[in-house]
């Protein structure tokens, strides 16, 4: 069942300086911000049980939210955006599979599986039968099993085209009006819950320092330029339009006398393409397209706590996280500026 986080409620993230929710408890009228928000400041958060497939987020509720923020977008525009991007039975799916919860299942499995084809092998050893040999079994699937959880929660820092880029149609439209929205799980006892966050965020100085950091690249690095931005890009699936001319001649001169039922319900024949996210353009609107694309990936990360802390002030206020334009100069762009420290 759809539901928003209370207000009073703490993040667990020491990135954000300071949260505002909207709550789904509070009676109508009584919402009223004390201040303006903040760049990277949360200002509502929809939530739904991923397991229940009749689950959805309270598009009503956040209708009337963005209202009382001065959003004024056609609901029927970002609904059915959102219903695309995130709501699909196989986004769903795909997201259940990528979940915490089934991270945690994989890895449990994982480390029995190696267990027992470690212990299973060393028995075959003459060692194998002390009790040592089962210590040892024990830290070496351990020591590979933590392995692999850093690998797949590095690559969970990393942007997933299969959900923050599907955010990038909704994100072009609210970003307009100092929104952008990301997408998280967490894990609630047995249920999968799926956040949809929205952050408030001023483009304006985001997009003229990204535009001329890439005017600057046009003009001393351009082939690096392009192999970064060719990095970025899907898998589009296309159905393929024989020629009509041919089609035509084909039906008169080569179609059977007797025509068969197979061919009424022929598949159309498709193909994949390859459509580039950030095609050739001026820098601004490479820039916009860049900050559009990566906002999702960007607030998942904000929210969570994953991004780096920045060593040089960016355009977050009141925060030691960089802003969108640095985390795009330096997970895209490869900018190797000391602006970041490791965690």
């Amino acid at each position: 069942m759809a539901h928003t986080n209370q207000t009073g409620g703490t993040e667990k993230n020491g990135s954000l300086s300071s949260i505002l929710y909207c709550a789904s408890d509070l009676k109508e009228g009584s919402l009223q911000w004390v201040k303006e928000p903040l760049n990277g400041q949360v200002l509502m958060v929809l939530s739904m049980d991923n397991n229940c497939s009749a689950a959805s987020f309270d598009m009503e509720h956040c209708a009337e939210k963005l209202q009382s923020l001065g959003v004024q977008v056609a609901a029927e525009q970002w609904r059915r955006l959102i219903q695309d991007a995130v709501l699909k039975p196989e986004v769903r799916r795909y997201m259940f599979y990528n979940s915490r919860a089934f991270q945690i299942a994989i890895a449990v499995v994982f480390y029995m599986s190696l267990w027992t084809n470690i212990y299973s092998t060393i028995q075959l050893c003459s060692f194998g039968r002390y009790w040592e040999a089962s210590v040892l079994v024990t830290l070496a699937a351990v020591a590979v099993t933590v392995i692999v959880i850093l690998v797949i929660d590095h690559r969970q820092r990393k942007i997933n085209m299969n959900t923050d880029v599907r955010l990038a149609a909704v994100n072009e439209i609210f970003i307009k009006h100092r929104l952008i929205l990301g997408i998280t799980d967490v894990l609630d006892g047995p249920h999968n819950i799926l956040q949809l966050w929205f952050v408030h965020f001023s483009p304006e100085r985001c997009l003229q320092s990204l535009s001329a950091h890439i005017t600057d690249l046009q003009r001393t690095r351009e082939p690096a330029l392009r192999h970064s931005l060719d990095e970025l890009c899907v898998v589009m699936e296309v159905v393929v339009s024989p020629d009509p001319g041919t089609e035509e001649g084909a039906s008169r001169e080569e179609s059977p006398l007797l025509s068969s039922g197979m061919n009424l319900n022929k598949e159309p024949v498709t193909c994949n393409e390859l459509l580039h996210l950030v095609p050739e353009g001026p820098p601004e609107a490479m820039a916009q397209q860049l900050l559009v694309i990566f906002s999702g990936c960007y607030v998942r990360l904000l929210v969570t706590g994953r991004l780096p802390q920045a060593v040089a002030a960016g355009h977050l206020e009141q925060s030691n996280v960089p802003c969108l334009c640095q985390f795009i100069q330096s997970s895209v762009l490869n900018a190797h500026r000391s602006w970041f420290v490791a965690r």
